[in-house]
């Protein structure tokens, strides 16, 4: 890894998910292992949105249990251990491979509430290089609303740098 000098990120949101992009692929860029680049991305994520990223983090698809997905690296409170797919909006988002944006998380039908004081959530999947789902990239907000079709875009775009290396 070498060593890469933090600077100010952009208040414009898209520029900010750009410049974001670009500091975690080149803090990742020859790191094969996969819990160091969710790690390295979880951190940097909740550093660049502290006013709305209340809880930042990965749920990685248990290979011992396929069905599940397990905790992985995170900034924040508590996480919940292990969520069924299918289950909650780390779950669905996984069953479905898609991108999911939840303005009001008390109003998702089959909420998971790991933390009582998320009220909105964006749930982006991050699919290996043969298109496998291999994890989830978590993000809960305290405020309502907090995500967009921009967060969408840029978090969908971080996640999909992660595994290139796999």
């Amino acid at each position: 890894m070498s060593e890469v000098q933090r600077v100010e990120l952009p208040a414009d949101k898209v520029e900010r998910y750009a410049a974001l992009r670009a500091e975690i692929g080149a803090v990742i860029a020859g790191e094969p292992n996969r819990t160091a680049r969710y790690a390295t991305a979880a951190s940097l994520l909740a550093q660049a949105f502290p006013d709305r990223f209340f809880w930042t983090g990965f749920y990685v698809v248990d290979e011992a249990k396929p069905n599940e997905l397990v905790v992985g690296p995170y900034q924040g409170t508590l996480g919940c251990l292990r969520i069924p797919l299918g289950k909650g909006v780390c779950g669905a988002a996984a069953a479905r491979g898609k991108t999911i944006i939840v303005p009001d998380v008390h109003a998702f039908p089959g909420h998971i509430a790991c933390d009582s004081r998320s009220n909105s959530e964006i749930v982006t999947p991050v699919f290996d290089k043969a298109g496998t789902l291999a994890a989830v990239l978590d993000v809960d907000s305290t405020q309502f609303d907090a995500f967009d079709a921009i967060d969408q875009a840029g978090l969908e775009a971080i996640c999909g740098d992660l595994l290139t290396l796999d």
